[in-house]
């Protein structure tokens, strides 16, 4: 979000939200906020018809990523920007409960995950010796009545003596 669109989100001026980021510097790293280059603030003016009046502006405006949107809401201090902290605060605290409460069940589908990757490995090999002409097993088991199966077994493995 445009520093410009903040500081109208915040309830404050640009000039006031831009100084209270310059003394807190260390909190805002190259991941929180960047100012646009030129080339693009020209490309956002011309593209956006909302941008139209910043087309004269002497100074890019600063873009800030989700994480420098929550970071202004600690270091400024109106009304609106302390709700968005303390909502911040709470979705934290929310997601670390409810992370901790399925932590059991990830464990499990990781268990889960382990078994079918065993179970895969097994039916790919036995798909392979299913496909494989090599293989010639060494004794079979027949039932009553498969007799023709035992000679074709017992012929092969004649054959295959050398």
């Amino acid at each position: 979000m445009l520093d410009r669109d903040l500081a109208e989100l915040y309830g404050v001026e640009v000039k006031r939200l831009n100084e209270q980021v310059k003394r807190n510097l260390e909190r805002f790293p190259e991941n929180f906020r960047f100012q646009l280059s030129d080339d693009e603030f020209n490309e956002l003016v011309a593209i956006c018809d909302r941008f139209k009046k910043l087309k004269h502006s002497s100074v890019n405006s600063y873009a800030f990523t989700e994480a420098g949107v929550a970071m202004l809401s600690a270091v400024l201090h109106t009304p609106i920007a302390v709700q968005v902290s303390v909502q911040i605060i709470n979705a934290f605290v929310a997601m670390r409960k409810l992370i901790s409460a399925h932590t059991g069940i990830v464990q499990r589908l990781e268990t889960v995950e382990q078994k079918q990757i065993e179970t895969d490995k097994k039916i790919d090999k036995i798909f392979n010796a299913l496909e494989s002409k090599e293989a010639i097993p060494k004794c079979g088991v027949f039932f009553d009545g498969q007799i023709f199966d035992a000679y074709v077994l017992a012929n092969k493995i004649i054959k295959s003596a050398k």
